[in-house]
């Protein structure tokens, strides 16, 4: 059987999003990337040397406002999104963020609002961001080893002070926490039994992702790409874990536990596992721009019309006419894309 016809046969459950895709995926789900700058300079995401202090990034008065963000918010909610996900950059460099949470939480349809974030600004905003409405946060964090730490962040921030935010943030109600972990071959791979073992018991789940050609500036390689099914086997010669249910469908992270009880482990294998087919995924840049792929070349402008005074309506038909053309399998079809040689957004922009 084809991809294409793959995609076509797997039914959506009844009233699952109010508009569907050309391979009849719902929209359920919105990133929305509040901030285009970050105090990390990870080589895979911000090199220093392209974003250094000089490096020209959005003004202010280019972001979209959190007034316009709720509405457009709103607007996405009415065609059948559910789940909010806070982006950036780095989005707690946004001041006051947790009145766009209070906002965003008081549009009725929406159900779950998450965050994903470095960790730096964590701790001393968990408990504001959790009383406004937050409901989970997911932490960036590719290696507890000194080292390797100060690498993959380019020498910013504090390990120290993201764990302590990771706790702060517990205790502040926003359970359960996830930790992000990209995976390089050669760069910290070494590093991940030492990672699991830190998080196993503490009721954070740890999620392995594999090094994907997010953008353009990462001279991505498939060499450098640690597959999970690796990963897999070298946590089960340490500690057995077995494979159990996705929550739901769409789910990115394919689901393992620990047989002895101590906590959950997730896999996302974009590269060796594409999940095109289950992608429920909008993404809304900090300047206004809808995309609908991490991996998307283009997005459409919807500052510009929602300044120049366009109608709820008028911007309805224009999410559901970039919906509905949606035709997005990057992923799948990665080899053959990539020879085509077109430039793809980058990650720091859209958010991962």
């Amino acid at each position: 059987m084809s991809t294409d016809q793959e995609h076509r046969l797997i039914p959506w459950p009844k009233g699952t999003g109010r508009i569907s895709d050309s391979f009849r995926r719902p929209l359920h789900d919105l990133r929305i990337s509040v901030m285009d700058r970050c105090n990390f300079r990870c080589p895979y995401c911000m090199p220093e040397d392209k974003y250094h202090k000089h490096f020209q990034f959005l003004r202010a008065s280019e972001r979209l406002s959190f007034e316009e963000i709720v509405r457009l918010t709103g607007i996405f909610a009415g065609l059948g999104v559910r789940k909010l996900r806070i982006t950036g950059g780095e989005p707690l460099l946004r001041s006051n963020l947790h009145d766009l949470i209070g906002d965003l939480g008081r549009i009725d349809e929406v159900e779950d609002i998450a965050l994903t974030t470095n960790g730096v600004l964590l701790g001393s905003q968990a408990a504001a961001l959790k009383a406004a409405g937050l409901d989970r946060v997911t932490v960036s964090l590719d290696s507890l080893d000194d080292k390797v730490f100060a690498t993959m962040t380019g020498g910013r921030g504090s390990k120290g002070r993201v764990l302590k935010s990771i706790r702060e943030a517990q205790e502040a109600g926003l359970k359960p926490i996830k930790i992000n972990a990209v995976v390089e071959k050669g760069v910290n791979d070494h590093t991940v039994l030492d990672l699991l073992d830190y998080f196993r018991g503490r009721g954070v789940i740890v999620r392995l992702i594999e090094y994907m050609d997010v953008g353009n500036i990462n001279h991505w390689r498939q060499s450098d790409m640690v597959p999970s099914r690796a990963l897999v086997e070298l946590i089960n010669g340490r500690w057995p874990i077995r494979p159990v249910a996705q929550n739901y469908r769409g789910e990115v992270a394919n689901r393992y536990v620990y047989e002895d009880g101590a906590g959950e482990i997730g896999f996302i294998s974009s590269v060796t596992e594409p999940f095109c087919g289950a992608c429920t995924r909008a993404r809304l840049s900090s300047d206004g721009r809808l995309f609908t792929c991490l991996f998307a070349s283009e997005g459409t402008d919807l500052k510009g019309p929602l300044r120049a005074g366009a109608t709820n309506d008028e911007l309805l038909d224009i999410i559901v006419g970039v919906w509905e053309r949606r035709n997005d399998r990057y992923s799948e079809l990665r080899a053959s894309l990539k020879r085509r040689g077109k430039d793809k957004v980058e990650m720091y922009y859209i958010g991962g």
